[in-house]
């Protein structure tokens, strides 16, 4: 008798990897989920800044709830947690949750003599990404567990200095606000130089000269970016902003490594225009975007910001590297970087390229066919900054990805929501930061009659949100949409409990606003599961 292949039959609706585990309540009374610890600990990981307070959790819970579900994963399930580590300080960008994360890996792993998936040391590299880091991670692991480093701990770090220790990397890290120097951690793991990189070896002794022995530290003359930079501090402090401002004064930075954070400092003076002018052909993308309002109010002239040398070679304009897609996709920022440059820049000269940089941060946002409804939560809990340094919250990202969804899909609705809800009207092809202006703020979050009012017969919902619908507020806001149409929620802020289920019957939560999160829509609707990003 057939009992699967018959005419009648279907496709079971794929499954995505954030899954709920029963009912519970949010954290202000209403109904919610309960995910299982995994899901738990990737939402909490993609929005955790650390240390930084939330509306409903205070910075010191967030972290103690964080480190706890490592732990517990790292002896539960090893291969799982430690591919959320490398991604998560790789394609998911989050570096600091990456390397407490491995921290709490390790030492879980050390006090339940586990031995079995991925190295403790190998978990330790795979998050060291830039040559701060070992240090950052050093200083955690001592605060958190005393001075006595564990091997593993030691030789993954080792392995990560020799990808990443270089002489350009020492003049950006390696000073004298740093708990840890270079030197510091040479002394602690002792790596052995690449054998590949000749001038390793010779790199590692003026990092420690410059540690113990600073004022008779010489780099060898083989590392000419160092040469180049003792050449520099050794010039007269009377004489450093002529040199910096006269003929061929960027060229001298640039080979010296001088990064537009020293200048100021070795000039032993103000950045005027001038010594803008000299260090913004050296500066990278990001360090531009994150300088436009100090360029503005220094009076860096239009034909200085046009005008900056790619690699010292091409002339291009500041602008066009703001803009360029190969740049912005190497900065690897997301997009929110972009609207706080925006934001705080005072001129307009730089709204346009802000714009197009903003648009190929976006890139990877799906394209939807059919009607889609977007729903961006507004609410008051919403308004918490995305870190202790950022002038932006999470209202602010939900906006910029509930714009971008709509603005690309065939044919969508945009509406905010708190206590109440509204339209928010846009263009085919129309400016995201324009549409952003109209976002207000709207209170409580009522997600339930929010989607109730809204839902026409669309063939999938995306709500954009921290899931803490109010306890008065009753209902699953998903039930509001028929069983067969899709429902996505995108978690900002990675919160234990959320307000309806998910992981299957086309019912789908997700967290962090990265390419692996903008596939996952596409991929469920083509009837294929969607995997943890590690793992697709």
């Amino acid at each position: 008798m057939a009992r699967f292949n018959v005419r009648t039959s279907r496709a079971a609706a794929p499954a995505s990897p954030v899954t709920t585990a029963g009912r519970t309540r949010t954290h202000l009374g209403g109904k919610g989920y309960a995910r299982d610890a995994r899901s738990e600990l990737f939402l909490l990981a993609v929005a955790d800044f650390v240390s930084q307070q939330t509306f409903h959790e205070d910075g010191a819970a967030r972290d103690d709830r964080f480190a706890a579900l490592v732990r517990r994963l790292a002896v539960e399930d090893a291969a799982w947690t430690a591919g959320l580590l490398g991604w998560l300080r790789g394609d998911g960008q989050m570096r600091t949750a990456s390397l407490v994360g491995a921290v709490e890996y390790v030492r879980a792993r050390l006090d339940a003599g586990a031995t079995d998936g991925p190295s403790n040391r190998q978990v330790v590299d795979s998050v060291l990404r830039r040559a701060d880091e070992p240090g950052e991670l050093l200083a955690y692991w001592t605060s958190m567990y005393g001075r006595n480093v564990p091997k593993p701990v030691k030789r993954g770090i080792a392995d990560a200095l020799r990808r990443l220790y270089t002489g350009r990397n020492l003049l950006k890290y390696d000073t004298a606000s740093r708990g840890y120097r270079f030197g510091d951690v040479l002394n602690l793991v002792h790596p052995t130089p690449d054998p590949g990189k000749p001038w390793q070896g010779d790199l590692f002794r003026y990092a420690l000269d410059r540690r113990h022995n600073p004022d008779s530290a010489r780099p060898l003359a083989s590392d000419r970016v160092l040469t180049a930079h003792h050449a520099l501090m050794a010039v007269p402090v009377a004489e450093r902003r002529a040199l910096v401002t006269g003929p061929g004064g960027a060229g001298r930075l640039a080979e010296a490594g001088m990064t537009w954070e020293a200048l100021a400092g070795w000039l032993q003076g103000p950045m005027d225009a001038a010594a803008w002018e000299a260090v913004i052909p050296s500066m990278g993308t990001m360090a531009l975007v994150r300088n436009l309002r100090n360029f503005d109010e220094a009076g860096v002239s239009d034909e200085a910001a046009r005008h900056v040398a790619a690699r010292h070679v091409a002339a291009r304009h500041v602008a066009a590297r703001i803009a360029d897609a190969e740049e912005v996709a190497r900065s690897r920022q997301f997009p929110f970087r972009y609207l706080s440059a925006y934001r705080h820049a005072p001129s307009l000269r730089w709204a346009h390229p802000l714009e197009r940089a903003l648009g190929h941060s976006l890139a990877n946002v799906p394209a939807l066919p059919g009607r889609t409804l977007v729903l961006v939560d507004r609410s008051g809990s919403m308004w918490s900054p995305l870190s202790a340094r950022s002038q932006l919250d999470r209202a602010d990202a939900a906006a910029v990805f509930g714009t971008a969804v709509a603005l690309r899909a065939a044919d969508a609705d945009l509406v905010q929501f708190g206590t109440g809800s509204a339209p928010v009207a846009f263009r085919r092809g129309e400016s995201v930061l324009k549409v952003l202006e109209r976002f207000g703020s709207l209170g409580g979050t009522d997600t339930t009659e929010a989607v109730r009012r809204h839902y026409r017969g669309h063939d999938r919902v995306l709500i954009v949100t921290d899931e803490q619908a109010v306890h008065h507020y009753a209902g699953d806001p998903t039930e509001q949409v028929p069983a067969h149409v899709p429902v996505y929620t995108w978690n900002l802020a990675g919160y234990r409990p959320g307000h309806g289920p998910s992981g299957s019957a086309e019912r789908h939560t997700f967290g962090g606003l990265t390419d692996a999160a903008f596939r996952m829509v596409p991929l469920l609707e083509s009837g294929r599961d969607a995997r943890w990003p590690w793992e697709s």
